[in-house]
């Protein structure tokens, strides 16, 4: 645990208020290339508990430097030097720290969400000497490596994409839907955080620890995972490609339920269910597939309205023309299913991956709930990748788009009036004679997308 470690313990000089102003107007002075600019260096400075939010501090010399539950929402710290800065219960929401130095930095219950920390580096440090003129000199005799400490911290949603965080700790840490596509994290300690939906493609988890970690509806796929430890760990629904699944060692991994405890083989668990639908719930038993493993099953016309599928493993399986609506697939596996013509309105398939899917025709609107004629269900599609998806003619009228992955999507025909696809990514979508009247379409990421008509 390296946190404040650089020497004992340095002395560092509290700055003021109206001190930061003057060092953070000469910065900018100094980024603009203006005549007395001065690049900011509040090394070894303590900054705790102050109020940095939206500050341009890209470049700056924070080395060592007390920000013990400083606010820095918004902040840029792009290729800023934090080395073994202490960060401990900041809030660097949304904070920009592109390539920033961030070895040995203790950043134990800090909050990231949704920061942007692409190619930073959260690598061991080494413990420092402060020497008496106030410069950081190596410990003389050996060197003594600390770890960066990321353990109880808020990453959801947050990019480390290309990050290095080798021997980090990271442990009981909330990293949901954070996209990690090529992090480093060789022999990181991951125990016990949880990685609900994030994106791994390509990581490197040599010799990681995560044993205990909840990886429902992650994606794996290319990571390498030679000596990862998953004991314990939650891998009902991970996305994995096949390579993947089998270099890597699952055992004492939890990867799928049992299809039903009461015995129960599929056909009865279907009829059961269209019993329980047909009588309104008064007879048979509602369906609960969540994580079996159903992949490559023809489930094509089958009633499932209002069935529990959460993280359902549904790989090239046929749905198509089956009934699903208010259905919850939330962070199932439906990489390459038919759902051609299928009823989806009112589903959940929140952080469902549907990568290379079948939806031509699917029913993804709203549902009327019976017990109000007045109101509408929506179809709950946020964060759900559907990559390469063919939603030909689909209809997708006030569905929950929000941050979906629609990237090379087809949405020829698509009916979309009303849908919400704030911070959704459509580039290179195929959107000819596509209806996007009244859409939401704020911080939508557009590039390539074909036919887009203008809003």
């Amino acid at each position: 645990m390296m946190t404040h470690t650089i020497g004992q313990g340095p002395d560092r000089t509290r700055i003021t208020a109206a001190e930061l102003q003057a060092v953070h107007s000469r910065h900018l002075a100094f980024l603009r290339r203006q005549s007395g600019g001065t690049r900011a260096s509040l090394k070894l400075r303590d900054l705790s508990h102050m109020d940095l939010s939206g500050y341009d501090l890209s470049d700056a010399d924070l080395s060592g430097a007390k920000l013990f539950g400083a606010r820095l929402v918004g902040a840029n710290l792009s290729e800023a030097n934090l080395y073994a800065a202490d960060l401990r219960l900041a809030n660097l929401e949304r904070a920009d720290l592109r390539k920033a130095d961030l070895r040995g930095a203790c950043l134990r219950g800090a909050v990231l969400s949704e920061a942007l920390l692409v190619d930073s580096d959260l690598r061991d440090g080494t413990i420092m000497h402060v020497r008496g003129n106030g410069d950081i000199s190596l410990h003389e005799f050996e060197a003594i490596e600390v770890a960066t400490e990321m353990s109880v911290a808020t990453i959801r949603a947050a990019d480390l994409s290309r990050a290095r965080l080798s021997n980090a700790f990271v442990m009981q840490t909330d990293l949901t839907d954070a996209i990690m596509r090529g992090t480093k994290f060789i022999r990181a300690n991951l125990t016990n955080s949880n990685l609900t939906g994030c994106d791994l493609t390509g990581a490197d988890l040599r010799e990681a620890n995560l044993s205990g970690a909840k990886l429902a509806g992650a994606k794996l796929s290319g990571a390498d995972l030679n000596a990862t430890r998953f004991i314990n760990a939650d891998l009902i629904g991970v996305i994995m490609d096949d390579a993947t699944r089998r270099t890597a060692n699952l055992a004492g991994a939890v990867t799928a339920r049992e299809l039903a405890a009461d015995g129960r083989d599929l056909a009865r668990i279907l009829a059961d269910h269209r019993q329980w639908v047909d009588s309104n719930g008064k007879a048979g038993l509602r369906a609960d597939l969540s994580g079996v493993d159903l992949s490559g099953q023809d489930l094509s016309g089958q009633v499932l309205s209002a069935a529990l599928m959460h993280c359902t493993m549904l790989r090239g399986a046929t749905l198509a023309g089956a009934t699903l609506p208010m259905a919850d697939l939330s962070l199932a596996d439906l990489r390459g299913a038919d759902l051609s013509k299928a009823d989806l309105r009112g589903a959940s398939l929140e952080r469902a991956t549907l990568s290379g899917a079948k939806l031509p025709g699917g029913k993804l609107g709203p549902v009327q709930i019976q017990s109000n004629a007045s109101r509408l269900w929506s179809a709950n599609l946020l964060r759900a990748r559907f990559d390469g998806a063919d939603l030909t003619g689909a209809d997708l009228r006030r569905a929950v788009l929000g941050q979906a992955n629609l990237i090379g999507a087809i949405l020829c025909d698509a009916k979309l009036a009303d849908a919400n696809l704030v911070g959704a990514d459509l580039s290179g979508a195929l959107c000819r004679g596509a209806d996007f009247t009244h859409c939401d379409l704020r911080d939508a990421r557009l590039q390539g997308a074909q036919d887009l008509p203008i809003l």
